[in-house]
């Protein structure tokens, strides 16, 4: 099973603006008790969401069917929670634009093919006024160039190199990968002693 290899990510973009949003704000506790994943984009920004109104930039019928998730610094920190990349994911976002991010958010988005790629503070903000002064603009994320493209626009990013080189060589998915290599492991078991020895 091959993986798909992330170069370019291209769509319409939605700014969830704020500092520090939690892994509990982007999917809230209660909507941990799925045994898949696959329902947890109704729980996205749940909370926040119900707050708002209606008035949240996600229930903005202009931003429905965005791409790209642009927010702020230190974008899922609070617990590690898996679910809240997979939320994302799920709700159709295929690249997440923010000044910087918690760690284990980090890595559990590039284990399911979600890159978290960073942009300077005044650059988040262009492209943010870019995205509310026209809400179909198209928006791209570029892991080969490491750049933002938006409406005749470039901006620089960052990512980790090693995420990117998993993302853009598809080698993302770490599980995916041991399972396309069994019959190797299984010819290196097949030749240790005390693998292959009876009990």
């Amino acid at each position: 099973m091959a993986l798909a290899k992330i170069i370019t990510i291209s769509g319409r973009g939605v700014v969830v603006p704020g500092n520090d949003i939690d892994t509990d704000r982007i999917i809230p506790a209660r909507f941990l008790k799925c045994v898949t994943f696959d329902g947890l984009a109704a729980g996205l920004f749940a909370d926040d969401r119900k707050a708002a109104g209606g008035g949240h930039p996600l229930d903005d019928p202009r931003h429905q069917g965005a791409a790209i998730l642009i927010s702020g610094a230190n974008f899922g920190c609070g617990s590690s929670r898996e679910h809240a990349p997979q939320a994302i994911r799920k709700a159709g976002f295929r690249a997440v634009v923010a000044e910087g991010y918690a760690e284990i958010f980090f890595g559990n988005a590039t284990n399911i093919g979600l890159p978290c790629v960073s942009a300077a503070r005044a650059d988040l903000q262009r492209v943010g006024q870019a995205v509310a002064a026209d809400p179909a603009l198209s928006v791209t994320v570029d892991l080969a160039a490491m750049q933002l493209r938006f409406g005749g626009n470039a901006v620089p990013l960052t990512m980790r190199d090693s995420a990117r080189d998993a993302l853009v060589n598809g080698r993302w998915d770490a599980i995916g990968e041991l399972l396309e290599g069994l019959p190797q492991v299984a010819a290196v078991a097949g030749r240790l002693p005390y693998v292959s020895a009876p009990a």
